[in-house]
């Protein structure tokens, strides 16, 4: 099974940039967009054979997510659940985390499937505080999903963990995607029993996902790796391979891939 995640910061812009043959050309089955920045009803972009799923941010032009997949799920949920106190998953449009469209689960019979788009500090680390919260209420979202069945969950996370996953480091310690706190807490999830797929299968690689408009970074390759799919630890041996399709263009991030046996 193949999967592709792909932050397509506008989904509109990006259709006019070759989208459609991009994805056709991918053949997955599994097409996970972020940071789509649309509202039902604005384009009209169906493929043959793929089921879509689009969560819509509330406010116009901003955020959003959606799946393309061939595999019909068993159930869909957007947003974020909490757990209630027999373990169950409650979904409430009303929580917190479910106002600006950053999740979609699939649950299929053997697992599931979560694409995301996490929260951004933003400039002077603005919203750190709520990217903390929604980091605490993630972990104990996958981690109740994991307790029924293995888990799956790909995106734009905005962290580069570790230094060999953005070109300059030093100079952008505590910029937002590399203070310690987020740092930290993408080593929570990492130590609650799962696993970066990409940095397990190449430890020493160091290759980006998203580079700035600015300064001409992709020219230049001064990028982060922030963009991930992310699995149950017992998933990682059918896990065939993880990669970064640098050359890809029409966003200033790139698709990243998976393939699982």
């Amino acid at each position: 099974m193949k999967f592709i995640s792909w932050n397509v910061n506008g989904l509109r812009a990006c259709a006019g940039k070759g989208f459609a043959d991009i994805f056709n050309e991918m053949d997955a089955d599994f097409f996970c967009l972020q940071e789509t920045k649309m509202q039902a009803g604005q384009l009209d972009l169906e493929f043959p054979g793929y089921h879509s799923f689009w969560n819509y941010a509330e406010k116009k032009g901003y955020s959003g997510t959606a799946i393309y997949t061939k595999h019909a799920p068993l159930n869909v949920f957007y947003g974020m659940g909490s757990i209630g106190d027999d373990g169950s998953i409650i979904y409430k449009e009303e929580d917190i985390h479910n106002h600006e469209g950053r999740l979609i689960t699939l649950e299929y019979e053997d697992f599931y499937f979560i694409t995301v788009y996490v929260p951004n500090a933003q400039d002077g680390l603005k919203r750190l505080d709520y990217r903390m919260q929604w980091e605490d209420d993630f972990l104990v979202y996958i981690k109740a999903l994991d307790k029924k069945k293995p888990v799956i969950y790909c995106g734009d996370l905005n962290v580069a963990h570790e230094e060999i996953d953005l070109k300059n480091p030093k100079t952008n310690h505590q910029n937002p995607g590399f203070t310690d706190e987020e740092r930290g807490k993408f080593s929570d999830i990492l130590n609650s029993g799962f696993k970066d797929t990409f940095r397990t299968l190449h430890p020493e690689e160091q290759t980006f996902s998203w580079w700035s408009y600015r300064f001409q970074a992709r020219q230049k390759n001064i990028g982060w790796r922030i963009d991930y799919f992310v699995v149950s630890e017992r998933l990682m041996p059918q896990v065939e391979s993880a990669s970064i399709h640098t050359d890809v263009l029409g966003s200033d991030h790139c698709p990243v891939e998976l393939q699982l046996k």
